[in-house]
């Protein structure tokens, strides 16, 4: 009976390996591959934790399915007692003291790491910025060190330590690039902050995760890894009152809502508007929202709201 257990404990652990192997390629089950120092952290406590639970439910598994075959009843008459089994008092000293054990090395692993999860690290001047991420229905605004501004594409140098400061303008918000950290809640009237490093360039995709309206699934948010010279470039196109922060406002804030042709979709027709000639009248909607419309500029500057109503002119008729 012993070697039967011991096969069917490897058995299970065989068929645990083989599904870890199958979703090799994350198909949902593993962590995204990090890309910054505080992702690969919170990666290794989860791989921790995983590994625990994994060994527990073999171990739980196979012990039921043992005795469940090991004290079947053999056919014995319905009315017939079964083998009388006594507590063992180490068995439950040990099952009473080994998960505390686990807990506590979990714990003090997870506390190990979350320093370097949470804390921004020492960078070299001319390594660190600090970006605003600002959370709107349903956009994301990111503004710069000197003022740049850029909509749902947040755009980094390759190794500089980015310290960002999450706010909301209306309802709670959470901002989450899987690959560069973990969440952080937008909350109105609050500042929260978090930080990553990104290590190599690419574009690293996330979403607010956060209920926050009708169209919370449209908030999605990208950070652009590139390098010194492509971030200077980027920076130079990106002032306040800029056509380039125009039109990310446009295709970033009002396409959500109204399509990128202006044609309507959740919200009504906006090419051809009368509103769009009456300057006040689109200022005050844009700052103050409409019947079913957020305050989408709420927060803007007066530059970049300025710039805003040009464009819609401009694309959408309105003089």
């Amino acid at each position: 009976m012993r070697r039967s257990f011991l096969a069917l404990v490897a058995v299970l652990s065989l068929a645990l390996l083989s599904a870890t192997t199958a979703v090799a390629g994350n198909g949902g089950f593993a962590p995204v591959d990090p890309a910054s120092p505080n992702a690969s952290r919170i990666n290794d406590a989860y791989w921790l934790i995983f590994g625990f639970t994994a060994a527990i439910f073999v171990l739980v598994e196979g012990a039921l399915i043992w005795f469940v075959i090991r004290y079947r009843r053999r056919g014995r008459p319905r009315d017939a007692e079964g083998l009388q089994i006594h507590g063992s008092t180490r068995l439950e000293i040990m099952w009473t003291v080994v998960p505390v054990v686990i807990l506590a090395a979990i714990a003090a692993f997870v506390f190990y790491k979350l320093p370097g999860i949470k804390d921004v690290p020492e960078a070299r001047a001319g390594e660190s910025l600090t970006v605003k991420v600002h959370a709107q229905q349903f956009y994301w605004q990111f503004q710069y060190p000197d003022g740049q501004i850029s909509i749902d594409r947040m755009v980094v140098p390759v190794g500089a330590v980015v310290r960002l400061e999450v706010t909301s303008g209306d309802v709670a918000h959470s901002w989450w690039i899987p690959r560069l950290g973990g969440k952080i809640d937008a909350i109105p009237g609050r500042t929260n902050t978090t930080w990553f490093k990104g290590e190599r360039e690419g574009v690293y995709s996330g979403q607010c995760a956060e209920f926050c309206g009708l169209q919370h699934a449209a908030m999605r948010a990208d950070v652009a890894v590139v390098s010194r010279a492509a971030y200077e470039e980027f920076l130079a196109t990106h002032g306040p009152g800029s056509r380039e922060v125009a039109k990310e406002t446009f295709s970033g804030t009002c396409a959500k809502c109204h399509g990128l042709a202006g044609q309507g979709y959740i919200g009504p027709k906006i090419a051809g508007s009368a509103t769009l000639a009456q300057p006040t009248a689109l200022a005050a909607l844009l700052r103050n929202g409409g019947v079913q419309m957020p305050a989408v500029g709420k927060d803007w500057s007066d530059q970049q709201l300025r710039a805003t109503m040009a464009y819609l002119r401009s694309r959408f008729g309105g003089g």
